[in-house]
């Protein structure tokens, strides 16, 4: 990937939360691939932020051009303390970002933060069919562990969801 000298991947900031509340909501309004229905607002995202960060988790942006064109997080998989080890991964980028190598390095990032903090399982979820998402996935050793038929309705169609997962330590 051929960066720019104002490239950078960084942690997220809530002042950046409106930035990302626009990426996402592109994907709710438009796609199956989140089975929220309703645009979510600058401070639904700060919530979501604040929640990563009370758990102890990492969420970064990437940044070109000086503007915010995707993000990753990491969030608890389950309320059960023994889960503690075991987070969900999300990716998401501008429409503009993607087949760039953006998501690449967003989840070379995160996957090296959550190594560092001793995560052990690390699982993603994809509305399915998904074949640019899936090969992301697949490009850092995950595998589909799981998948379920018709569990989400968007847009009048029913959706399977895949899982996918990869074991960190």
């Amino acid at each position: 990937m051929n960066k720019s000298v104002s490239a950078m991947i960084r942690p997220i900031n809530t002042s950046d939360a409106q930035f990302v509340a626009e990426i996402y909501n592109h994907y709710v309004s438009n796609t199956t691939v989140t089975f929220e229905e309703h645009l979510v607002t600058s401070q639904d995202m700060v919530a979501r932020i604040d929640e990563c960060k009370t758990n102890g988790l990492p969420w970064f942006v990437a940044i070109d051009e000086n503007q915010i064109i995707g993000y990753c997080y990491a969030s608890k998989w389950k309320g059960r303390c023994a889960y503690r080890y075991s987070v969900e991964a999300t990716v998401y980028l501008s429409p503009t970002a993607t087949s760039k190598g953006w998501g690449t390095q967003l989840y070379n990032q995160l996957l090296s933060q959550l190594t560092e903090q001793g995560i052990h399982a690390v699982v993603c979820g994809i509305a399915l069919p998904n074949d640019a998402s899936i090969a992301l996935h697949e490009k850092f050793g995950m595998e589909k562990v799981a998948h379920f038929k018709q569990v989400g309705r968007k847009f009048d169609t029913w959706i399977d969801v895949g899982y996918w997962q990869c074991l960190l330590t």
